[in-house]
């Protein structure tokens, strides 16, 4: 089948199937963050109202907890970019001993499920007696956040002709001009489509906070709480939406991003 054929009538039935199955639980979400029933699911909703935005907002344990959350966020999407395109130079633009070795292990973190990163993590703190705070939980996140700045950068790393930078060296200009003028612009949708996602991906992360945050609670840590001891649901509701919706936005962000990247290197070529 080409490619600029239109799909065929079962496909696009199975396409639409599939999404749904994936988004119609998140979608209800969306629902029940407006009903007037306070306790309990029910379908269909018995009505519909807006305080619940209302009652969110002067909640301050959410703001306590949202405020963490973007904190640690950003705080951690930070050090990802910095550790995570270091990494990718010395792996894709030199040559030395061990290097595939080097590359699994800064993948590693990210294919290891997050029960086991967390127990580890709080297995080296208590061994070298460091208080829970609010900077293991960004240490404990950067552990993966790295990864998928890694995985990006080294990417368009891997794109980026040598010859670039054996020209810019030939025409005098040193290594931070060379980084400045020539890989900086190459690899910066890249970068900030990397760091998008690490800052999604960090957000609503819970496992792993849960054994690095000690009594902090960050915006999922809440959730867990409010729904073990419930007291308005469709506050817990509201949260969850804007945790999607803030989840959401750099994941689109992202792909735009690497999608006008891949474009243009396409174009390059």
């Amino acid at each position: 089948m080409r490619s600029d054929q239109p799909a065929p009538l079962s496909i696009k039935i199975l396409a639409g199937a599939g999404l749904l199955f994936l988004h119609l639980p998140i979608l209800l979400i969306f629902v029940y963050a407006f009903t007037t029933e306070d306790k309990t699911y029910q379908w269909p909703p018995p009505g519909y109202t807006l305080k619940w935005l209302e009652v969110t907002w002067n909640r301050p344990d959410v703001w306590e907890a949202l405020t963490l959350s973007v904190k640690v966020a950003s705080i951690s999407t930070l050090i990802a970019m910095l550790l995570g395109t270091l990494c990718a130079a010395a792996v894709s633009r030199t040559r030395f001993f061990g290097r595939e070795v080097v590359s699994l292990l800064v993948i590693l973190p990210i294919a290891l499920p997050g029960i086991i990163t967390g127990i580890s993590l709080r297995s080296a703190f208590n061994i070298a007696d460091i208080p829970f705070s609010f900077w293991t939980i960004v240490l404990g996140h950067a552990t993966f956040c790295v990864v998928v700045v890694y995985n990006n950068a080294v990417a368009r790393f891997r794109r980026l002709s040598g010859s670039l930078i054996e020209a810019s060296m030939d025409l005098g200009a040193n290594s931070f001009q060379t980084f400045r003028h020539v890989i900086l612009p190459n690899i910066s949708t890249a970068l900030l489509a990397g760091g998008m996602l690490a800052f999604a991906l960090s957000f609503d992360e819970v496992i792993v906070t849960t054994f690095t945050a000690g009594q902090q609670a960050t915006l999922p840590i809440w959730m867990l709480e409010e729904l073990v001891r419930p007291r308005q649901r469709p506050v817990t509701n509201v949260v969850a939406m804007v945790v999607v919706i803030v989840t959401f936005v750099p994941i689109l962000l992202a792909y735009y991003l690497t999608r006008d990247g891949d474009q243009v290197a396409g174009h390059s070529k």
